[in-house]
């Protein structure tokens, strides 16, 4: 796992990043995969317009190839050369808050293989907001196709370590640039509704699109429309650790039901400073007690190397507290849910 950085106040990363770069960039227009550094999570990166490297993702992940991809570009001018029009909500998105961690559904252009947006009518397309990946893609002269580098449904990796436990083998380099920003996925926006509307949402809130629009967006999980998917994590279990996850309505009550059963429990609560919790914690040997942040961007940066730490302890339970409902806890509400679904609809 080669390490690159880009210290900041430096013009240009250093040879030694450069050099990794020119390496990832030759395995990627040799139609190999590459696990990639972003802002919001490690992705695992294949050229865009090679259908047979873009196949290889799903085989890797054990991705159904009903679940579209994300397509990322070094800049706007990319992302327009995949789209067959360029809905004037996608230029306004772009150029607000391009570079960033927010995805537009365009219509697609015959260039976009099938298989990238299985098969369906819109392409989705971001210009990640971490430096060292824009730079990749130009050094790659190719845009690249990068769903999450886990298997299919898995906790997302947002070190370069989770891709190596959950992947291996499967990939044929790993790049390691730290932890990830922002620790969750896009947003991903359709542009080609009025309004547009908030197919998953993610580190950019709806008020913050509505700002870049300059009109109204609305929230709407209709990711799946004429039996096609829109948007990658549309499914109904997603993000979800190997030990199972619950979300209870009172979550000390619950995790004392557990303890009883002599169950091995994780519990991520922002009750961790509560004199009961205390209490139950020092009674306990068999219950690991994880602080919740109390700040929305601080609890997604840290919700899913949370979830990858506890999933190593051989624990039988993981019991999370959820966030509040209003706007800025509404991505992590919305991948804790989905991580404790027990199957698919």
């Amino acid at each position: 796992m080669p390490r690159i950085e880009w210290p900041e106040g430096r013009p240009a990363p250093p040879p030694s990043t450069l050099a990794v770069l020119d390496r990832a960039a030759e395995v990627i227009r040799g139609g190999g995969l590459v696990a990639i550094p972003t802002e919001t999570v490690y992705g695992l990166a294949a050229d865009a317009l090679d259908a047979d490297a873009v196949e290889a993702i799903f085989r890797a992940k054990g991705r159904p190839a009903s679940n579209p991809l994300i397509v990322h570009v070094a800049d706007a001018v990319m992302a327009r050369s995949l789209a067959a029009s360029w809905p004037e909500p996608a230029a306004r998105i772009a150029e607000a808050l391009w570079p960033g961690p927010v995805t537009v559904v365009v219509p697609r252009s015959h260039v976009v293989p099938d298989i990238v947006t299985a098969g369906g009518a819109t392409v989705a397309v971001r210009c990640p907001g971490l430096p060292l990946t824009r730079l990749l893609i130009e050094r790659a002269g190719r845009p690249l196709a990068a769903p999450s580098a886990n298997r299919s449904e898995a906790v997302s990796p947002t070190t370069a370590h989770h891709v190596l436990e959950g992947l291996g083998h499967r990939v044929d380099l790993i790049l390691d640039a730290g932890p990830c920003r922002h620790g969750i996925e896009s947003t991903v926006v359709d542009c080609t509704t009025v309004p547009p509307r908030i197919l998953r949402p993610g580190p950019l809130s709806r008020s913050c699109i509505e700002a870049a629009v300059g009109g109204a967006v609305v929230d709407g999980s209709h990711a799946v429309e004429g039996g096609t998917t829109r948007s990658p994590g549309a499914g109904a279990r997603h993000y979800a650790p190997r030990t199972r996850l619950e979300t209870p309505d009172d979550p000390p009550a619950r995790v004392a039901d557990l303890l009883r059963q002599g169950l091995r429990v994780g519990w991520l609560t922002f009750r961790a400073a509560d004199p009961g919790t205390r209490a139950l914690a020092a009674a306990n040997d068999r219950l690991i007690v994880v602080p919740a942040d109390p700040d929305p961007d601080g609890f997604a940066r840290a919700l899913f190397a949370t979830l990858h730490a506890l999933d190593r302890r051989a624990l039988d339970r993981l019991v999370v507290d959820l966030p509040p409902s209003d706007e800025p806890w509404l991505a992590v509400r919305d991948r804790i849910r989905r991580a404790a679904r027990e199957t698919d609809d």
